[in-house]
């Protein structure tokens, strides 16, 4: 049986509660009453550059944005996930509670730091100094590389200023970030927050004299940085691919420890496999280094990507040919081996649909739709553009809304995507995969990603006939306004048409005050 890893408290406030009381800021207060109060707080600058970093519509409503978790459960991973360093979260208590129990289900080895406060603290920025003494008693060398502090919503909106902590205690580093649901829109981004950071920090650290190597040595090759969370077997790949050019495959960032980031920076050029870590981009280009977009995916986007980065290294041709001669017949081969057929749509927040989109479409199969909750970039762009050419309708910062319309326009044979997406196919009996678990987590690169697709998707295709046994069988059992937990004691729950009826009407009734009082 697995221990349970708790939560370290560190450096509590003699007496103070763990919930936010009264303070009229917690998270109830909603996103435009947050990002206000932060702004007035000091938070201006950092929320000026998210906006420009993850754009989205400010005029967006509930329904017209992403629907994501906790965008701050990206930047956590990402810190969990690095040997030497701890993360410590300040918070709402009920906050801090949910994303460790998504670290640990996502598997965690590890316990997260948590700082408590209540209003009187967080007014008083005696919260503040509760976290410059927990980096102080943290902050021990023979364990830690780096302490990594991250302000949820309610210290961002306050102005708590993470920014004034010292830069280093002991020889460990101390890195400060807000990630705020009001300013970051996807957990996906978050993990850019904390890479791009480190990113900074790291070649300030290069600049001011030597740095560790990697364990395992620089390599004797020239390195492509790989930006973006991928398959484990997916970097070996690219490697492969990478071989004939005289080029090696450098670290995956988010890293998983400290020195990689030196390694990730020594990359003679960058392949932004997951095109959003927009922060990391820059940090990359201020060292100088050419960002290719895209990926190896399929026989026309493997094609393309050894072009684009044997182009951008001055590889000779002759080079950059024997590497396509190599690799494009066999993942020819393999896609005409095992095609798809059937209808899909396909979305996610991971960043990774167009990529998955492009593999689908040339392993046969009719691709109608992309949502990727992540926003447009210039890295994305040729991903897009081969997919509308192949007349798939790409949304990019796609809400639930838009993904539910686009599996209902389509009638899709299969629906991938995200955990409600799911739900929704299943109960219309549409076989149906979970994009985070089932797709995303399978090789997608060069030969190993070009069949590896196929069976899971045959297979889901497949169950149709079993969703509508299903369906004939169970009926409208629990459905509408049977729907829920009842006692049979009571009887079946009754429509209760006239209730409905003057429920709508009490609904349009306020919607049309709230417009005249709009009109004042």
């Amino acid at each position: 049986m697995s221990a349970v890893i708790p939560p370290i408290v560190v450096a509590p406030t003699p007496g103070v509660k763990t919930a936010l009381e009264g303070d009229g800021m917690g998270c109830h207060a909603g996103g435009e009453t947050l990002l206000a109060a932060a702004k007035s707080a000091g938070k201006s600058a950092v929320l000026d550059q998210y906006a420009k970093d993850y754009p989205r519509d400010p005029k967006a409503g509930p329904h017209d944005q992403p629907q994501s978790m906790c965008p701050a459960f990206g930047s956590l991973r990402v810190g969990l996930r690095m040997r030497r360093t701890m993360t410590i979260l300040s918070g709402s208590a009920c906050c801090v509670y949910g994303l460790t129990f998504t670290s640990h289900f996502y598997g965690a080895r590890r316990s997260v730091g948590y700082v408590p406060f209540n209003s009187e603290s967080l007014v008083t920025g005696k919260l503040f100094e509760d976290i410059r003494d927990a980096v102080h008693q943290q902050a021990d060398p023979a364990k830690y590389d780096a302490i990594v502090i991250i302000n949820l919503c309610v210290p961002t909106a306050s102005g708590v200023p993470l920014q004034i902590l010292p830069k280093e205690i002991n020889g460990v580093r101390i890195i400060g970030i807000d990630v705020p649901g009001f300013g970051v829109p996807t957990h996906a981004e978050a993990k850019d927050v904390l890479a791009g950071a480190m990113l900074r920090y790291a070649r300030a650290e290069i600049q001011a004299g030597p740095v560790q190597a990697p364990r395992a040595g620089r390599s004797g090759k020239p390195t492509v940085t790989l930006l973006g969370e991928m398959f484990p077997a997916d970097p070996m790949v690219i490697g492969a691919l990478l071989e004939p050019m005289g080029l090696a495959a450098g670290p995956v960032v988010p890293t998983r420890e400290w020195r990689e980031l030196y390694a990730a920076l020594d990359g003679a050029a960058v392949a932004a496999i997951h095109p959003f870590y927009t922060a990391s981009i820059r940090e990359f280009e201020a060292a100088g280094r050419s960002v290719v977009g895209s990926a190896p995916v399929g026989h026309d986007g493997t094609e393309a990507w050894l072009q684009a980065v044997g182009s951008a290294l001055n590889i000779a041709q002759d080079k950059i040919d024997a590497a396509k001669n190599r690799f494009l017949p066999v993942i020819k081969a393999v896609l005409g081996k095992t095609p798809i057929r059937g209808r899909i749509t396909l979305s996610g927040y991971e960043g990774s649909e167009l990529l998955v989109g492009r593999l689908l479409v040339e392993s046969g199969a009719d691709l109608r739709y992309v949502g990727t909750a992540c926003p447009r970039t210039a890295w994305s762009d040729a991903d897009r553009q081969w997919l509308e050419s192949h007349g798939v309708q790409v949304q990019y910062r796609a809400s639930l809304e838009q993904d539910l319309a686009a599996m209902a326009e389509f009638q899709p044979d299969l629906a991938i995507g995200t955990t409600p997406i799911v739900q929704a196919a299943k109960q219309q009996s549409i076989p149906a995969l979970y994009f985070t678990n089932l797709i995303s987590a399978r090789p997608l690169m060069g030969p190993a990603g070009a069949g590896s697709l196929a069976q899971v998707v045959n297979a889901a295709i497949g169950n149709k006939a079993r969703f509508d046994e299903m369906k004939e069988f169970f009926g409208n059992a629990g459905a509408q306004h049977t729907a829920g937990v009842w006692e049979p004691s009571q009887g079946v729950p009754q429509d209760n048409a006239a209730f409905k009826a003057d429920h709508r009407r009490q609904m349009a009734k306020m919607a049309k005050k709230r417009k005249a009082e709009e009109m004042i």
